[in-house]
């Protein structure tokens, strides 16, 4: 296996070297493009953060009437509620 690496870097330079150097940039753009689509995503902050449960429990609270239907004048944009 590692043969064949080495036979197919070896024939990659030897085919590179042959090209003009704007192509040869092409080549390099290619390969970095490949670099960054098969890269493995790196671990964030975020990723490795844990969610607390209960973290911000009493801190907000929900109208008891907070499932009771909107009344007629708000969906017709009339008068205050």
């Amino acid at each position: 296996m590692a043969t064949q690496v080495v036979n197919t870097t070896s024939e990659l330079i030897a085919k590179l070297q042959t090209l003009a150097p704007e192509q040869q940039q092409q080549v390099l753009d290619f390969v970095e493009f490949l670099m960054q689509k098969y890269a493995q995503p790196e671990k964030t902050q975020e990723t490795l953060q844990q969610r607390l449960p209960d973290l911000n429990r009493g801190e907000i609270w929900m109208s008891d009437d907070f499932n009771d239907p909107l009344p007629d004048e708000f969906w017709m944009g009339e008068g205050e509620i």
